[in-house]
């Protein structure tokens, strides 16, 4: 028997023993690359906030704007993804635990969305700085 107060815990074995770094480089990747296709393939908002991203980042990248504000601008587009994909996750996740509708799950569910919401806040008053800045109405 396991005294908690004399002996340490049994030490689990790590998901990565064994492992150089370049493998768990190319696990990971995987993990990741899995991820966005799930994204992708299940998640409209996520799909549309892909194609945003996509048309909006050469746009920020040839606006005639000082480097930081096209660095703000395409990461504060990469948040929105982030953001949505981590939504998404959560959503999943309730729908996993279970299929029932419980008041608690709806919270959850409406914080997630509260959370790319001000991912997309921040990403417009990103853009309007790098559009203010480059226009000189403010100089």
């Amino acid at each position: 028997m396991n005294d908690a107060k004399t002996s340490q815990p049994d030490k689990e074995k790590s998901k990565t023993e064994g492992e150089n770094w370049i493998q768990h480089f190319f696990k990971a990747s995987g993990y990741s690359t899995a991820g966005i296709k799930a994204g992708w393939t299940c998640e409209m908002a996520f799909r549309m906030e892909c194609v945003a991203a996509v048309l909006l980042t050469p746009i920020a990248l040839f606006i005639p704007v000082p480097l930081i504000f096209k660095a703000i601008v395409i990461s504060s587009m990469l948040l929105v993804l982030v953001t949505e994909l981590l939504n998404s996750a959560i959503e999943w996740t309730i729908d996993y635990i279970s299929t029932e509708r419980h008041p608690l799950g709806k919270r959850v569910k409406d914080m997630g969305s509260a959370a790319v919401f001000f991912a997309l806040v921040n990403s417009g008053v990103m853009w309007a700085a790098a559009l203010i800045e480059w226009s000189g109405i403010l100089t």
